[in-house]
């Protein structure tokens, strides 16, 4: 391992086809085939050419994510480079002063919708295994609780998008956006017709096999859009 100078990588930042370093812990690392530290800047809110030591201690993830990229060297010196300023426009002093703003509320208003719709579908399956009743309730009740935490969720999420990432066009991002109005639709065609018609799932009909298909897909929506989430976070590296 050969030892950087901190001149070195301050220049590595990324900027007109640079490589992208960053440092952490006396680390170098190579982030240079991310997509998401593309252009040197993460997030809008970490950049390259920079050791992160610090800033990393209020990420997401841990000091594992660097750890996943080549190692190229040892920082020379205790000298800290410090940050290039990225935040632009009149969100900028805002965003300084309080940076669990680029983080949440999204990440915690996600977890809901999540939790609803895993226990709409699992409740209803429970009442269809034993027949009681109070699992079908329960089932409706997280219906109704998907109503209000899905547009919530969709809304941060649309905040999160256009403060962390500047709202480029991202791939994981356009999916997240079509299945969750999918998701929302479903939700809100479930709850009203459960609500119009309390007894759809008995006698079981043909109405209820399309009714029950509708809550079973919840299900496997809800952890495909949770999937490309944690790709944001948590990006897969190609070997």
């Amino acid at each position: 391992m050969k030892e950087i100078e901190v001149k070195d990588l301050s220049s590595s930042n990324g900027e007109g086809g640079k490589p992208v370093w960053v440092a952490c812990d006396g680390k170098v690392f190579d982030l240079s085939t991310s997509p998401l530290w593309a252009g040197g800047s993460h997030m809008g809110s970490h950049s390259a050419g920079a050791d992160l030591t610090e800033e990393i201690d209020a990420a997401p993830h841990g000091r594992e994510m660097l750890e996943k990229y080549p190692q190229i060297g040892f920082l020379n010196g205790q000298e800290t480079v410090q940050k290039r300023e990225t935040s632009e426009g009149p969100w900028s002093s805002l965003l300084i002063r309080f940076p669990i703003l680029r983080r949440h509320p999204h990440p915690m208003t996600v977890h809901f919708p999540i939790v609803f719709m895993f226990s709409a579908t699992i409740l209803t399956l429970l009442y269809f295994i034993s027949g009681v009743a109070g699992f079908e309730m329960a089932a409706f009740y997280c219906l109704g609780a998907g109503l209000i935490f899905i547009p919530v969720a969709m809304v941060t999420g649309y905040i999160t998008w256009w403060l962390n990432y500047g709202a480029r066009p991202m791939r994981p991002v356009k999916i997240k956006m079509y299945l969750s109005a999918i998701l929302l639709c479903l939700d809100v065609a479930a709850f009203i017709w459960r609500a119009v018609t309390p007894n759809i799932l008995h006698p079981f009909t043909w109405a209820s096999a399309v009714f029950l298909v509708f809550v079973l897909c919840l299900l496997p929506l809800v952890i495909i859009i949770g999937w490309f989430g944690a790709t944001l976070t948590f990006p897969l590296r190609k070997e």
